[in-house]
C-alpha cells in the first residue's frame, strides 16, 4: 500500500499559507497529495491593490480557480479536488446566506462527499483545521472542521455511504496551527529592526497552544511564499504580514511547520517531526 496524504481547505489559498511547506516534502518522498478545496472563493476581498479591477471582480471565480491551480503545482499537489460548495463570506454577510453556501451545505452530504474521497485516494494521514478557531471564526473555515472529523471517523465504516466505495480507515487526523512562540520570535524581530510590527494585540493576546502542538515538520519556507504569490489577488507581494522580514530572517525564525494531533488510530509519540511517524513501515513504502 502507498503512502497517501489527503489535506482539506477552505478556499483557494488556504492551501499556501497551511501546510505548504510540508506537503511538498512529503510529495517529493513520493506520496500522493490530494487537496481537497470546499468553495471556490468567489465572494472573497480582492487584497492585492494591483489585481483590483472590474475584469477580476467579474471573473473572481475563474481567476481564483487558476490562481489554485498554480499554487498546488508549486507545492506538488498530484491533485486538486473541488468539494463544489460556494464561498460563505463572512459571519451575517448577504453570501453568508445563500442557499449554495458552504455553511449551509447538508452535513449528512457534506460529509458523504468527503468519505468518496478518502475512500478513493486511501490517506494514512488527514489535513484539516483545529476544533477551536477562536482567531478567525470564518463560516468555511469552522465548516471543513465539522465535515473533516466526521469523515474520518465514518469511512472505514460500511454502514455509512456504502455507495461511496470500499471503506478505508485513516491513520491520523492532523490540524496545522501557528505557534504562540513563532508569532512571538517574528514580532520581535520587526522591532529589532526598527520596523513596524503587523502583529497587533489580536494576535498577541491570542491563547497559548503551544503545548497543544504534536509535530514540527522541517520544511522550506521558500515553497509557501512562491505558493501564496500565486495567489494574487489575495496576496500583496507587499504585504508586510508576509514578506515583511527578510528571506534568511523569517527562515532562521522559523522553519517548521507545526501541527495538533486531533485524532489517531496508531499509538504515537508525545512529538514527532514527521506525520507519517509509524506509518511507513506498515506500508511497506519508505516515502523518501
Amino acid at each position: 500500500m502507498s503512502l497517501s496524504l489527503l489535506t482539506i481547505h477552505a478556499h483557494p489559498d488556504d492551501e499556501s499559507s497551511k501546510g505548504a511547506g510540508t506537503v511538498h516534502l512529503y510529495s517529493s518522498q513520493g506520496i500522493r497529495t490530494t487537496l481537497v478545496c470546499c468553495t471556490g472563493g468567489e465572494v472573497g476581498d480582492i487584497l492585492n491593490p494591483a489585481m483590483d479591477s472590474p475584469e477580476v471582480k467579474e471573473n473572481l471565480a475563474s481567476v481564483r480557480q487558476a490562481e489554485l491551480d498554480s499554487a498546488a503545482a508549486i507545492i506538488g499537489y498530484d491533485e486538486v479536488v473541488m468539494l463544489g460548495y460556494r464561498d460563505s463570506g463572512m459571519p451575517d454577510s448577504e453570501p453568508n446566506n445563500h442557499p449554495d453556501a458552504f455553511a449551509n451545505a447538508d452535513l449528512d452530504v457534506a460529509i458523504g462527499k468527503l468519505v468518496e474521497i478518502i475512500r478513493r485516494v486511501r490517506p494514512q494521514v488527514m489535513m484539516t483545521y483545529p476544533e477551536i478557531q477562536n482567531r478567525y471564526p470564518h463560516p468555511d473555515h469552522l465548516q471543513v472542521t465539522a465535515i473533516s472529523i466526521p469523515a474520518y471517523e465514518r469511512a472505514g465504516d460500511p454502514s455509512w455511504y456504502p455507495e461511496a466505495g470500499e471503506p478505508f480507515e485513516p491513520s491520523k487526523l492532523y490540524a496545522p496551527i501557528w505557534s504562540k512562540q513563532r508569532l512571538l520570535l517574528t514580532h520581535q524581530a520587526f522591532l529589532d529592526r526598527g520596523l513596524e510590527s503587523p502583529y497587533d494585540d489580536k494576535w498577541l493576546s491570542g491563547r497559548d497552544r503551544d503545548d497543544r502542538i504534536n509535530a514540527m515538520v522541517p520544511v522550506d519556507n521558500a515553497v509557501r511564499r512562491k505558493a501564496l504569490l500565486a495567489h494574487a489577488t489575495q496576496v500583496d507581494p507587499n504585504s508586510p504580514f508576509w514578506f515583511g522580514l527578510p528571506e534568511e530572517v523569517q527562515d532562521a525564525i522559523h522553519p517548521y511547520e507545526e501541527y495538533m494531533l486531533l485524532r489517531s488510530r496508531i499509538e504515537t509519540d508525545q512529538f514527532e517531526d514527521d506525520l507519517f511517524a509509524g506509518l511507513r513501515d506498515r506500508t511497506g513504502d519508505p516515502g523518501e
